[in-house]
C-alpha cells in the first residue's frame, strides 16, 4: 500500500510568477505589450495578418424571381424588402462611382509621373550639353596654350640654337602646374 500511495503523490509543479494585470491606456502601450509577449518566446511563430481585401458589393442577381410591382395587394412587409433592395442598389452604384474616380486619379497620376520623367530627362540633357560645351572650351583653351608655347619655343630655338636644359624643365613645370590634381571621367 505504501508503494501505491507513493506513486499517486506527485512532486509539486513549479508555480509561475504571477503577472500583474496591465491595462493599456493607448495604442502605443497595447503595441508594447504585444511586442513584449512575442519577445518572451522568440521561437514561437508570429501571426502576421493578411491584408484586408477591399470591400465590394454583391453583384446584382442575374435572374430576379420576386419582381415587385405597383399593384394593389402588396403586404406591409414588402416595403422593407423594397427598402433593402434599394439601399443595396445605391451602395453598388456608389461603389462603381468610387472605383471610376479612383481609376481616373490613377491614370492622371501616371500621366503626371510620365510628364515629370520627360521634364527631368530634358533638364538632364540640357545640363549634359552645357557640361560638354564647357569641357570642349577648356580643351580648346589648353590646346591653344600648348600651341602658343610651342611657337614661342620654336621662335626662341630658331634665334638661339644652344638652349639650356633649365629652360626645358621650367616649361614642363609650368605645364604640370596647370594640370588639375585629379581628372574626372577616368
Amino acid at each position: 500500500m505504501a508503494s501505491s500511495a507513493a506513486a499517486s503523490v506527485r512532486p509539486p509543479r513549479p508555480k509561475k510568477e504571477p503577472q500583474a494585470l496591465v491595462i493599456p491606456k493607448n495604442a502605443a502601450e497595447e503595441q508594447k505589450l504585444k511586442l513584449e509577449r512575442l519577445m518572451k518566446n522568440p521561437d514561437k511563430a508570429v501571426p502576421i495578418p493578411e491584408k484586408m481585401s477591399e470591400w465590394a458589393p454583391r453583384p446584382p442577381p442575374e435572374f430576379v424571381r420576386d419582381v415587385m410591382g405597383s399593384s394593389a395587394g402588396a403586404g406591409s412587409g414588402e416595403f422593407h424588402v423594397y427598402r433593402h433592395l434599394r439601399r443595396r442598389e445605391y451602395q453598388r452604384q456608389d461603389y462603381m462611382d468610387a472605383m471610376a474616380e479612383k481609376q481616373k486619379l490613377d491614370i492622371e497620376f501616371q500621366k503626371r509621373l510620365e510628364r515629370n520623367k520627360i521634364a527631368a530627362e530634358e533638364q538632364t540633357a540640357k545640363r549634359r550639353k552645357k557640361r560638354q560645351k564647357l569641357k570642349e572650351k577648356k580643351l580648346l583653351a589648353k590646346k591653344m596654350k600648348l600651341e602658343q608655347k610651342k611657337q614661342k619655343e620654336g621662335s626662341s630655338h630658331s634665334q638661339e640654337q644652344p638652349s639650356s636644359s633649365s629652360e626645358e624643365t621650367s616649361g614642363t613645370e609650368e605645364e604640370k602646374e596647370e594640370e588639375p590634381s585629379f581628372i574626372m571621367g577616368r
